[in-house]
């Protein structure tokens, strides 16, 4: 039987006490101390650190907008115009920032033909391909988990309203 790494993370983290009686994992048995060192055994370096150097890269190419642009160029090269109609609600503005952003940090290449006018073209380096896959899998999770997450924000937002 193959388990996930968290359930194997749990059960390791919680001894004997992180099965039922028939054997199975307890959901939520991994203590907090024992999350956070998994999840500080998982990361690179102390990500935790607010002195860690990848903070800013992380911050800058886990936005929502990087998110998105990234996701939008695993099908291929676009242009700038490409880019900001798919990227539905991103201004010229926010996307030009994250592009410089995505490129500085080795993620994406820009290319400019010598045409009149230039014409540049944006696609995934090969860094940014090997981050491509985890974040399109998250966008797919928001996706399959969309109606429970709005639930719960509409039972949130119930059960805190004032009045």
């Amino acid at each position: 039987m193959t388990e996930t790494l968290a359930e194997n993370t749990t059960n390791e983290a919680a001894g004997e006490g992180g099965r039922n009686a028939g054997g199975g994992a307890v959901p939520g048995a991994m203590t907090e101390p024992v999350r956070l060192a998994t999840a500080g055994r998982l990361l690179a370096h102390d990500t935790f650190d607010q002195k860690c150097a990848f903070r800013p890269i992380m911050d800058q190419t886990t936005s929502r907008w990087a998110t998105l642009i990234i996701s939008a160029l695993v099908s291929g090269p676009h242009r700038f115009a490409q880019l900001h109609a798919r990227v539905g609600g991103i201004s010229q503005k926010m996307l030009s920032q994250n592009l410089k952003a995505l490129a500085r940090a080795g993620l994406v290449h820009r290319e400019v033909a010598p045409t009149n006018p230039p014409q540049v073209t944006y696609t995934l380096t090969e860094l940014g391909l090997s981050l491509a896959g985890p974040l399109t899998d998250l966008i797919g999770w928001y996706g399959a988990h969309g109606a429970e997450l709005l639930a719960a924000q509409e039972r949130y937002d119930a059960a805190h309203a004032e009045g």
